[in-house]
């Protein structure tokens, strides 16, 4: 399982750097380096995006178990 906690926080950098340059300069890199965002495979990255942040939301007790993290108290 750690394997798929480290695509998925690869998957979000992607999403997170995605968005800022959208954010920033109306820039969308996944759709620059891959042919434009109604490509099948820039669509299945954003698809991948949007399931690693579900996976990290809805593992997020599991992982930081599994990686020995003690949640902060706020």
């Amino acid at each position: 399982m750690k394997i798929f906690d480290i695509i998925a926080a690869v998957l979000l950098v992607v999403g997170g750097l995605n968005w800022g340059l959208w954010g920033a300069f109306e820039f969308d890199l996944v759709a620059a380096l891959l042919g434009g965002n109604t490509v099948f495979l820039a669509k299945a990255v954003y698809l991948l995006v949007g399931l690693a942040a579900i996976y990290q939301a809805a593992a997020l007790p599991a992982i930081q178990k599994r990686w020995n993290v003690k949640p902060a108290m706020a």
